[in-house]
């Protein structure tokens, strides 16, 4: 889970900058974007690292036990959904409250 985690806020974070930030960037509001980034991004570790707790601890015969095969692949699942999902929904949230505001 921890090389899944590691990816997953590579892919948030390039998302995050290259779509949201992109989207967020008005004149006037140099700042703004930036400090948003900052707070994106560490609002998102503690998510991923509850993730890699739940799954950090379990020995290597606990590891292979097929019981814990649907857990971990949904929570592989929700990760990924989380790290692809969450900068493009904020990003439409982000464009909705800008259009709203012009």
């Amino acid at each position: 889970m921890s090389d899944n985690v590691a990816y997953a806020l590579l892919v948030y974070t390039g998302l995050t900058i290259f779509v949201t930030v992109t989207a967020m960037k008005t004149e006037g509001m140099s700042i703004l974007p930036y400090l948003a980034l900052v707070v994106l991004v560490a609002g998102i570790i503690p998510a991923c690292r509850r993730f890699e707790r739940r799954w950090r601890d379990l020995s290597d015969a606990q590891a292979a036990d097929e019981a814990l095969a649907p857990a971990y692949r949904r929570d592989q699942v929700l990760l990924w959904a989380m790290a692809i999902g969450l900068p493009l929904v904020l990003t439409a949230l982000f464009k909705v409250i800008f259009a709203a505001a012009a």
